[in-house]
């Protein structure tokens, strides 16, 4: 089974549809083997999004997520990273196919709902982030 790391960003959090999101992976035959609310640090957020450090919108991405409350988990199952990225749709809610998460829940591109790790390389990386005590 493949694992991947899925954020629940702060946006979702505070419009309390945290359940709701959940069911929509579990319906699609993936399961949580870990979840946690957290706030996280600046030093996690930077880690995280180490491969944007250099582009221009570094710094209001990690000052949107810090000191605010979301939802880390690891979900496994057979091609858990491709099914999450395609579950979760678009970045850009407006392109996101209908019935995704992001077409669903998603405010904007800034605000859009959830993280998927890309690939198998990064939901490793991710998960140790997120997940190591």
């Amino acid at each position: 089974m493949e694992r991947t790391l899925v954020l629940i960003k702060p946006d979702a959090v505070k419009r309390n549809i945290i359940g709701k999101i959940i069911d929509i992976y579990e319906e699609n035959g993936l399961y949580i083997e870990n979840l946690k609310m957290i706030s996280p640090t600046r030093r996690i957020l930077e880690n995280h999004y180490d491969e944007h450090r250099e582009k221009p919108f570094f710094e209001e991405l990690i000052d949107s997520l810090s000191d605010k409350i979301l939802v880390a988990m690891i979900i496994k199952g057979d091609e858990a990273i491709s099914r999450v990225r395609k579950i979760n749709g678009a970045t850009d809610p407006v392109k996101a196919e209908e019935g995704t998460i992001r077409n669903l829940y998603a405010k904007s591109i800034r605000h859009n709902t959830v993280h998927g790790s890309s690939d198998l390389e990064s939901a490793e990386r991710e998960i140790r982030i997120w997940f190591e005590d």
